[in-house]
């Protein structure tokens, strides 16, 4: 499976040069908006007292494309000391988000970093190491926020450049998408900015930006808490908005951050929204052979719950989290429907139950019991929580079985503690086994812990194993609030047994299709692969109950319409590379999640390894940091700081490994010769090539002449331009991108070539993958860089050289050369697409065997003749995929004609433009997707993907 690591367009001012002079100073490079006099002495004094390297540039640049996140950080710092300076690079990330590349210049070396499958045994970091201080946390979460964190050495007189990629799927709570960016460097920046950029196909129906959060306030959108009057939305936010896409930035100088907070913990950015919502099945949308389908119908009754709160009530719930459990309870019993039934369960060494042996119905004289048994709990005992979740569970299985119980209600155990078990059952193993033997699949188990002594993993399985949530409440935050959040998530619910059913044999590879309840403000995504790009429809069906009946909705989604709609969405918005394989990575990151969870669920060792074999494979396929992986730091010896911890936990062991998902090794080995070098932007590069839409040329040196052609190719198509498989090892395909045609255009279509692969057999398997805005390296080391940065890597005899918004030179063992010119367009005309020009400057390593649209020709020889009169040449019908006879020229008077191998081939005199238009060259065209020119037809040179090294037949063209 194809390897894919994003890296989003970084700011130019992030990829400067890396070298620094000994004048430099930090003060003259601020960007402070006013007058550098103006500029507060304690903002000065601040500066002046740093004997860390500052951070020059900080850049956050999110792109949501249809509720998926992709997120880029960009970090310069500048080492103004003579002597080299320990640098902290230190980034707050999304628990729920993967990180999907991490890459440091440092001094003008690239140090890549790699995803490895994680072993089973790894050493566990000293305690000292094993968390950030406060101060570094800023007073964040911990459940809701991970700490990404390296310490270097940068060298005096000197930057460093860190690039982060994490990527995120937005969960739907309460009604409402929530996007919340970190904004701690720890000190004040020269420069700062946050850029969240949100594109969906359907219209935004609502827009915020909250005041920045930080402190001990809860995160999350379920926090229950609302601002008082309007809120105000953090000093510099610009908002430009249309239905369907939205740019928000917030970039304060260095004096209004200092005004924030003096020690750079500003707090979270964050940004909430919604969309409007289809009825029925819902948004399904398509894109390069994968769909992506959310479901959140709206308008539906209310279903009745059954509900059993068991609480822990043990001695270490005394003083703060007995008071906020009792407040969220009384505040939940007021939100309790007419229909619901419920009941209480406290538990601490002895378990006691408001009313034995029954759920009673909500009527004011039950709530003003239900208030006083609450109001009565007092904290005491120890905590045996397998004894309160066999009682609650009884408590409701024997309401169900009972007459009582209604048919369409949805039925859930609401289980909070705060430590672990500590009286009666010990073993996780067998209280999970017990829980489970008593719900019986007949209801769901919510569960919630508090503070830092609860047993995470064992909540976290019981809730998997029953259909259920778990929830972390840290220790300083408000409980209340977070519990009646949590509640305030599931205490609506509108659909119970969801199943989303697809055309048969049209899906493959579908993500979980079966839900047991659907709440109110929520969201359910499925993503899967499509078994026939090429198909019309696929019918999908969506099969539920609510409160009164069963309900089907179905419909049949036009494939291609949706995927125009997809691809138009995207362009319109300018989403760049990130949205050329957006619904792909949705499908690999639930497919990850899921396999997570399933590993979590397995009971023997045998079903663990294969749900463990599975998630790795799509972890490692997809560059996805996840808990089964592993990031590898290339560094030389002595770079990496060895005292200060790599990520802000401690490494797991296999036992322990879901609770740490993200984690970063040091590797002293140095990467090869990744090295920066001078890059020129103008190069002499030969006439062979395919550029343009795309228009081919091919220079002939030793006839002295040169040829061109035009390949009317469809988007979505990958040619063969190289083809030396067996003997160089060397292969590139080019992958074509649609535009529509300019006006009073002959065409109806232009396509572009978007991506170049060089794939190389030799020494061992390695590409290049070129796109205009990046490039990737994948060889000995893996390196993603943007194409406007200007650097050169080399390792293991295979060179990328990057002259910035300009060209990508790529060097196969010093004998095979080949040059991607850049095209990018700031304000580009309809027509008009960020595209790439494809020269070959070194053929000498390739053998004479090579083929392609372009090797074909590279040991070949052609000769100009002219067709006498009343001759004639077998010319292929312009509509070549109709099976009409060839038709026959008949020339009057002598025209030019090549011959090649044994053909002859009509041609007519033309000029083109070469090298983005400087050079202008004749030559011979050849009409009709050079037929007779080429071996065979076009289409033999269209490959199935852009890594096909697979040799293809061609046919004859023998006249």
């Amino acid at each position: 499976m194809l390897v894919i690591t994003l890296l989003l367009c970084l700011s130019p001012f992030a990829m400067g040069q890396l070298g620094l002079d000994p004048e430099d100073d930090i003060l003259p490079d601020l960007d402070l908006g006013i007058a550098l006099r103006r500029v507060p002495r304690q903002v000065k004094a601040l500066l002046n007292k740093e004997t860390k390297p500052h951070i020059q540039d900080l850049s956050v640049k999110t792109t949501i494309i249809s509720r998926y996140a992709f997120t880029a950080v960009s970090c310069t710092m500048i080492n103004r000391h003579s002597t080299a300076t320990k640098g902290v690079f230190q980034v707050q990330i999304p628990s729920t988000a993967y990180v999907s590349n991490f890459t440091m210049i440092i001094a003008g070396r690239v140090y890549p970093s790699e995803v490895k499958p994680k072993e089973k045994k790894v050493k566990q970091v000293k305690e000292g190491d094993a968390k950030p201080r406060k101060d570094e946390q800023g007073g964040q979460s911990e459940s809701e926020m991970e700490t990404f964190r390296v310490t270097v050495s940068i060298p005096g007189k000197n930057r460093a450049l860190f690039l982060l990629t994490y990527e995120e799927l937005l969960q739907r709570r309460l009604g409402r998408y929530e996007h919340v960016t970190s904004v701690r460097p720890l000190q004040l920046v020269s420069r700062l900015m946050v850029d969240v950029t949100i594109v969906d196909r359907s219209e935004i129906t609502h827009l915020e930006v909250l005041p920045l959060r930080n402190g001990k306030s809860s995160p999350g959108i379920a926090n229950g808490a609302r601002t008082q009057g309007k809120p105000t939305i953090p000093v510099t936010t610009a908002i430009k908005q249309n239905k369907t896409f939205c740019k928000i930035t917030f970039s304060p100088n260095i004096v209004q951050q200092a005004r924030i907070a003096t020690n750079g913990i500003l707090g979270d950015f964050v940004v909430r929204y919604d969309l409007e919502r289809e009825l029925g099945i819902g948004d399904v949308q398509v894109q390069n052979g994968h769909f992506v389908h959310y479901f959140a119908p709206k308008d539906l009754p209310v279903v009745p719950k059954n509900v059993v709160f068991v609480i822990d009530t043990s001695a270490s719930m005394v003083g703060t989290k007995i008071r906020q459990t009792k407040e969220a309870l009384f505040t939940i019993l007021k939100d309790l429907r007419p229909n619901d039934h419920f009941n209480f369960v406290s538990f601490s060494n002895r378990i006691k139950v408001w009313q034995t042996g029954r759920l009673v119905a909500v009527t004011p004289n039950n709530i003003r019991d239900a208030k006083k048994f609450i109001y009565m709990i007092t904290p005491t005992g120890g905590t045996d929580i397998n004894g309160a979740i066999q009682t609650g569970s009884s408590l409701l299985s024997n309401y169900l079985s009972s007459s009582g119980g209604h048919h369409n209600s949805v039925s859930l155990i609401i289980f909070l503690t705060d430590g672990r078990p500590t009286v009666g059952e010990l073993k996780s193993p067998s209280i999970l086994s017990n829980t489970k033997s008593a719900a019986r699949e007949q209801f769901c188990i919510f569960t919630i812990g508090i503070g830092n002594d609860v047993d995470y993993r064992l909540l976290e399985r019981m809730a998997l194993e029953n259909c259920g949530m778990m929830r972390r409440i840290r220790e300083e935050s408000d409980a209340s609030a977070m519990l009646k959040g949590f509640y305030d998530e599931i205490g609506t619910p509108l659909l119970s047994d969801i199943r989303v059913g697809y055309t048969e044999d049209s899906v493959q590879y579908v993500t979980q299709n079966f839900f047991t309840n659907y709440f109110n403000g929520s969201e359910i995504v499925i993503a899967g692969k499509l078994t026939n790009q090429s198909a019309e429809l696929l019918h999908v069906q969506v099969t539920g109950s609510n409160s009164d009946k069963s309900i089907v909705l179905e419909t049949d989604v036009a494939l291609q319409e949706r995927e125009r709609e997809m691809q138009q969405q995207v362009e319109a918005a300018d989403a760049g590379p990130v949205g050329d394989d957006y619904a792909e990575r949705v499908w690999g990151f639930l497919s990850v999640k899921d396999g997570l969870k399933s590993r979590l669920r397995s009971q023997g060792s045998q079903e663990r390894e294969g749900f463990t074999q599975q998630v790795t494979n799509l972890s490692l396929a997809y560059n996805f940091l996840t808990p089964l992986t592993s990031m590898v730091l290339e560094t030389p010896d002595g770079l990496l700081d060895e005292n200060a911890p790599s990520n802000s936990a401690a490494e797991p062991s296999e036992e322990e490994v879901e609770d740490k998902p993200q984690s970063l090794h040091r590797n002293s080995k140095q990467p090869g010769k990744a090295v920066r070098k001078p890059v020129k932007k103008s190069i002499t590069i030969s006439k062979t090539s395919a550029d343009g839409d795309p228009h081919f040329v091919v220079e002939f040196p030793l006839s002295k002449l040169t040829v061109c052609f035009n390949i009317n190719g469809e988007p979505g198509q990958v040619l063969r331009l190289v083809s030396d498989h067996k003997h160089s090892g060397v292969t590139v395909n080019g992958k074509l991108i649609g535009a529509p045609a300019p006006a009073n255009s002959r065409k109806q279509q232009r396509t572009y070539f978007s991506t170049i692969i060089v794939v190389v057999e030799r020494p061992k398997r390695a590409y290049i993958e070129i796109t205009p805005h990046k490039v990737i390296l994948d060889g000995k080391d893996r390196l993603v860089l943007p194409c406007d940065t200007t650097v050169a890597v080399e390792s293991d005899g295979l060179g990328v050289a990057i002259a910035g918004r300009s060209n990508v030179t790529v060097t196969v063992q010093g004998n095979i050369g080949f040059v991607i010119l850049v095209h990018q367009y700031k304000n580009p005309a309809p027509y008009q697409r960020d595209h790439l020009g494809f020269y070959i400057s070194n053929s000498k390593g390739l053998s004479k065997d090579s083929h392609g649209l372009l090797g074909q020709f590279l040991y070949q020889e052609v000769g100009l003749t002219e067709l006498a009169s009343n001759a004639t040449v077998d010319e292929v019908p312009k509509n070549i995929l109709e099976p009409s006879t060839p038709s026959t020229i008949h020339t009057s008077t002598p025209s030019p004609a090549l011959k090649i191998k044994d053909r002859t081939v009509a041609v007519v005199k033309k000029t083109r433009k070469i090298y983005s238009g400087t050079q202008t060259v004749n030559c011979w065209f050849v009409k009709n997707n050079a037929a007779k020119l080429i071996d065979g037809q076009y289409e033999d040179y269209v490959v199935s993907h852009l890594f096909d090294t697979g040799d293809r037949p061609h046919g004859t063209n023998e006249m």
